[in-house]
């Protein structure tokens, strides 16, 4: 974890060494300032007639040294603030990078609030404990040490008060330390939780209200936020211990030296100048002990959340680019050969079984089949967004593992079930497809995906503002600007999964149309629960639990395939489709 997060410091290296240095030079002003106050009485003040001219020499030292000390706290916090913004940076950056190059099933691995959690509040306190580290944790060793040192040079039985408490205070503080960790690791992961229901609960508003789930959700949230502050409520209890041990320890070490050393003054053993500095010595000891206690709850409290960054940098994709990575799909041929595929990489139940499967260039090729039939999983292993485990799939002619992964997917374009536009303008959403194409290319893709007659109504048209997930465009609309995004990246295969569900059979009936007219040369694959969207396919795949029990023209299945035969009487049966005509829902 700590070589991971370490690496990150990068080119902060230099904040990093120039705020120990500032604070280390912070430090031997405090300490040398307790020395001129002890010369100021005792050889300024109590010699007889008293030494004006000492006086004036050391107080102008002492506000020499005093200004020194405030610029190296000035610049140590600085410097150290600097460090610390870097390199909560630097991790948020190696983090979101590393997300970008997981396959999907190390995405499969963390929730996305999981991920939030770790990018936020997990960085946050990484960065707050990186700049009490490179402050405090440089400070207080060091103005404990050169107290205690100066301390036994001034007195060595008096100063043994002080290496008593150190001990003692030690010793309960790795116990505090300890005690407070544990709570922190499992605290997190509630976190985790409880982001997960806020975010389930936003992006999912509209279905709570129509449910009216309300309470509902408000007893969960309740439930969760109840669970992360148990957890934190017992992890600051144990923390809370710090205060009180700090306070006793100060309070003796303060009464003891008052006491012995009243004493040894008496005795001619001490000066008052003396006693005076080592009292000043005394709190500098046990502030410094402070401050370590703080920098030790603050790193009790990074460790898990260091541990969890690092899980996310440290995590490596599934997939990667061969060696000599083939940068050229040569056309759109698809074949599968003895595929066997599963979510687990071992000992998983097989999503997929011996899948044996040939598709020519430009074909159009309708896959149905019942929920949970593999459909998509099927679809997902030709731009390589998993791997086979048994057999392999073609693209091209080639092995899909031949291929660089980025040359692959542009040349595969995908519909997903769940259609997603980000917020900006349609041209902004447009051009994910393709950043360099026009505003003429992206009315043309709009037109041949049917969009553009939605688009047109539009006060701003192209230039509309789409909200966050397109929340302000209905569903049938989303899928629409999904498949004209698709298509601006020309691909050699199209595929649509499920991606004209929520348009009329008239409108799809378009799209299908203008793609055989404008595509013929891209293979196109579509998933379906309506035969009627993929009747008129050269060829149609029937799926069910994971195995191919039928490929063939529709009038083929008609009479080979008993399942494909079922679904389309009954869903001609009558009037046909229920929504055969009418417009969008």
């Amino acid at each position: 974890m700590l070589k991971t997060l370490g690496a990150q410091v990068k080119e902060f290296k230099k904040s990093s060494i120039l705020t120990p240095v500032f604070m280390l030079l912070e430090v031997l002003m405090e300490t040398i300032i307790p020395l001129m106050m002890a010369s100021i009485i005792d050889d300024g003040i109590q010699v007889e007639g008293g030494n004006i001219r000492h006086i004036c020499i050391m107080g102008g030292l002492m506000t020499v040294a005093a200004a020194i000390g405030l610029f190296a706290g000035i610049m140590g916090g600085k410097y150290g603030a600097n460090a610390s913004a870097g390199l909560a940076r630097n991790l948020r950056r190696a983090m979101y990078e590393n997300i970008q190059n997981f396959s999907f099933s190390n995405i499969d691995k963390y929730s996305t609030a999981g991920l939030i959690t770790r990018l936020t509040t997990d960085v946050t306190n990484v960065q707050n404990a990186y700049q009490m580290i490179l402050r405090m944790c440089t400070r207080a060793p060091a103005s404990l040490i050169c107290a205690m040192v100066m301390a036994f040079v001034i007195n060595a039985r008096l100063a043994s008060i002080y290496l008593i408490a150190v001990i003692l205070l030690g010793a309960v503080l790795a116990l505090i330390i300890r005690g407070s960790t544990k709570y922190f690791t499992v605290g997190f992961k509630k976190y985790d939780s409880l982001n997960r229901s806020v975010q389930e609960n936003v992006s999912a508003i509209r279905v709570v209200k129509a449910y009216v789930r309300e309470d509902y959700e408000n007893e969960k949230f309740t439930k969760e936020s109840a669970g992360v502050a148990a957890v934190f409520s017992k992890a600051e209890s144990v923390l809370a211990l710090n205060a009180p041990a700090m306070q006793f320890t100060v309070y003796a070490c303060i009464l003891g030296i008052s006491w012995l050393g009243a004493k040894m003054i008496v005795g001619s053993e001490l000066t008052t100048g003396e006693l005076m500095s080592l009292l000043t010595y005394c709190m500098n000891i046990l502030m410094g002990l402070m401050m370590l206690s703080m920098v030790f709850v603050m790193v009790s409290m990074s460790i898990a959340s260091g541990e969890r960054i690092a899980e996310v940098i440290n995590e490596t994709s599934d997939l990667h680019n061969p060696e000599h990575p083939v940068y050229e799909v040569e056309n759109g041929s698809i074949e599968f050969k003895n595929v066997d595929f599963s979510y687990e990489d071992k000992g998983g139940e097989a999503v997929l079984k011996n899948i044996n499967l040939s598709i020519k260039p430009g074909e159009t090729i309708g896959i149905i089949g019942g929920t949970g039939s593999a459909k998509t999983s099927l679809v997902n292993l030709i731009s390589r967004l998993y791997d086979v485990q048994e057999g392999a799939v073609f693209v091209g002619g080639r092995d899909v593992r031949e291929y660089d992964m980025e040359a692959l997917r542009n040349q595969v374009s995908v519909v997903l079930q769940k259609n997603t536009l980000f917020s900006g303008t349609i041209l902004e959403n447009l051009r994910w497809g393709n950043k360099e194409a026009t505003e003429e290319e992206c009315k043309h893709a709009c037109k041949l995906a049917c969009a553009d007659e939605f688009i047109e109504k539009m006060p701003a048209k192209y230039n509309t503002y789409i909200e966050q997930g397109g929340s302000n465009v209905s569903g049938g609309q989303r899928q629409r600007l999904c498949i004209a995004r698709a298509l601006l990246k020309k691909p050699k295969i199209l595929i649509l999964d499920d991606s004209t569900s929520a348009v009329d059979t008239a409108t799809d009936a378009k799209i299908r149309k203008a793609f055989a007219e404008e595509i013929p040369d891209t293979t196109k694959l579509i998933i379906a629960q309506r035969i009627s969207s993929v009747q008129n396919s050269d060829r149609i795949i029937v799926m069910n639990e994971g195995e191919i029990v039928g490929f063939g023209t529709h009038e083929e299945l008609l009479k080979e395939s008993e399942i494909y035969r079922e679904v389309y009487e009954s869903q001609t049966k009558g009037s046909g489709d229920f929504d055969e005509g009418k417009g969008e829902a």
